[in-house]
């Protein structure tokens, strides 16, 4: 998969912007401040519909404009497809090929991204709630049916938790209902433990052999935490023991009128050997960690979907030294098309340059370079 072309109106810090991709790596270099995040976040607000910066879709429209709108070329094994998002100020219109899609799930997984930013630090030192949303970003790019199933479930959870409060307020509901809720509840929380789950085993087939390659580090994986342990994520097994986990927490759920046991608790932790990144990891290791999850999901697109996701990478540079700069660039130089942002080249392979597509971006312009 990759994008071939990008044209961005009104959209942060640019008026209008066309970029035309290489196939291979793509380098945005200049100072900080003159829109080089904002390019990346475009592509990831066109592949994702929202922005992995902030929750208000306001917040990307220029200041002075009255709506913002993002066009993409995508050639996802030689068909061509285009994408289109446009934002204004009360709705977000989504569109493939110009027709509009009315359905969220309709459009995502359509656009496989992976992106790697320096706030992804939070991943690690954050609360459990960014890991989920990790978790949630990447199974709706793997699975298309993944939204619905946890837009379904959060649903449902909401219901059992109003039910939960009338409860503790004393008042009547019937019980046959609340049962039957929970068990739909439960339904909907098999499949999402077992995809999560499915999913961090994939990653920990790859992220220790990228780790050791590009970094030096050997025996890094991540463990899957959910509140209510399973001795196997089969679905029988799982049906019976989330059925008598919810019998027994029962009394403490109308207490704190509130769910206290689901895939709304999950979590996720980083071992280097068996040290807990979170707690003792240098913040070094936290970001090392955390790059090589990322890029440990390439080989998950590329067996599940048979794609090879977009690969964003914003100011990788300065969290490595010369020698990992230049074994990531050989790690994925050949494997999926790059697109780097950095404040300057001078570090780099001349002979990776050489390959790369270059280009300059100032006060929102970008102006490709001719190869060095």
């Amino acid at each position: 998969m990759k994008i071939e072309r990008l044209n961005i109106t009104g959209f942060r810090n640019y008026d209008e912007a066309e970029i035309i991709f290489g196939p291979k790596i793509n380098i945005f270099y200049g100072f900080n401040g003159q829109g080089k995040t904002n390019l990346l976040e475009a592509i990831y607000v066109l592949g994702l519909t929202k922005s992995h910066r902030s929750f208000i879709d306001n917040n990307l429209i220029k200041q002075d404009k009255e709506f913002a709108k993002i066009k993409g070329i995508i050639n996802d094994n030689k068909i061509k497809t285009k994408y289109e998002i446009d934002i204004t100020m009360n709705k977000k219109v989504l569109k493939i090929d110009n027709d509009q899609i009315k359905k969220l799930s309709d459009y995502i997984s359509k656009i496989n991204i992976i992106i790697f930013y320096p706030e992804d630090l939070n991943l690690i030192k954050g609360s459990p709630n960014e890991r989920r949303k990790f978790l949630n970003t990447e199974l709706s790019q793997l699975y298309s049916n993944y939204i619905d199933i946890l837009n379904d479930y959060y649903k449902l959870l909401k219901t059992r938790n109003d039910c939960l409060k009338k409860l503790n307020k004393k008042e009547k509901i019937d019980m046959n209902y609340f049962e039957i809720l929970t068990q739909y509840l439960i339904n909907k929380a098999i499949l999402i433990y077992r995809m999560r789950n499915k999913f961090i085993i994939k990653i920990n087939e790859n992220i220790n052999i990228i780790y050791q390659k590009i970094f030096g580090f050997e025996n890094f994986h991540l463990e899957y935490k959910t509140n209510c342990f399973f001795s196997a994520f089969k679905e029988d097994v799982m049906r019976e023991i989330l059925t008598k986990k919810y019998q027994e927490v029962f009394d403490k759920e109308v207490k704190y009128c509130q769910t206290l046991i689901g895939p709304h608790r999950d979590d996720i932790e980083f071992y280097l050997d068996k040290i807990n990144l979170k707690n003792y990891g240098s913040q070094g290791q936290q970001r090392l960690a955390i790059l090589a999850l990322k890029l440990s999901e390439i080989t998950i697109f590329k067996n599940y979907k048979k794609t090879i996701p977009i690969l964003l990478l914003d100011d990788v540079f300065s969290e490595l030294d010369n020698v990992r700069k230049n074994r990531l660039l050989k790690y994925i130089k050949n494997n999926i098309q790059t697109i780097i942002t950095t404040t300057e080249i001078t570090n780099i392979d001349p002979k990776i340059l050489e390959k790369a597509e270059i280009f300059k971006v100032k006060n929102g312009k970008i102006k490709k370079e001719v190869s060095r």
